[in-house]
């Protein structure tokens, strides 16, 4: 059974929770631990997503497989890439699975639904930032449609930062 619902701000301390645990299991590598946990602490606790949920431009999808939280996406509509992109072009800004459920194609529900959504909300395109070792990732985005275009320095910590894709998705060669 598989349920993805919009999150709200009484959903703060679950998307705390899976905010975290998918974090580091997908970029737990990425840094030394301690800049990790700083990021993590900082970025993911329940103060700052309930701020941010509570935000009308950060939209929260949480993702359940029989009955628990295994994933989630926050989109951001009306957010192009580069200023002369467009104004309809939505950023995914985060879309996360724990690695238990990696085989059961739940990425691509998840995907599929935020592409949809970015769709009714009249987006041209969507972009995102995939970190350059995370090449499951990146064959999942490419294999959806995706391509690279550029790069970007993501911070983890003032003395830390990790290199990623800028990827696009541009809706009137898929849809």
């Amino acid at each position: 059974m598989i349920s993805i619902i919009r999150a709200t701000e009484n959903d703060s301390s679950v998307l705390s929770q899976i905010s975290r645990d998918t974090f580091k299991e997908s970029h737990g590598i990425s840094a030394p631990i301690k800049e990790i946990s700083s990021y993590i602490f900082e970025k993911y606790n329940k103060e700052t997503l309930k701020n941010e949920l509570a935000d009308s431009r950060n939209i929260y999808h949480l993702l359940y497989y029989n009955e628990e939280v295994v994933g989630y996406s926050k989109i951001i509509l009306n957010s192009p890439y580069r200023k002369d992109a467009g104004k309809n072009i939505a950023k995914l800004e985060r879309i996360f699975l724990l690695k238990k459920v990696y085989d059961k194609k739940l990425g691509l529900e998840l995907l599929n639904f935020n592409l949809n959504f970015m769709e009714e909300h009249r987006q041209s395109g969507a972009w995102l930032y995939v970190w350059v070792e995370n090449e499951r990732a990146i064959s999942f985005y490419k294999k959806n449609g995706f391509r690279i275009i550029g790069s970007y320095d993501f911070k983890i910590s003032k003395n830390h930062t990790n290199p990623n894709h800028q990827m696009f998705l541009d809706f009137s060669n898929n849809f």
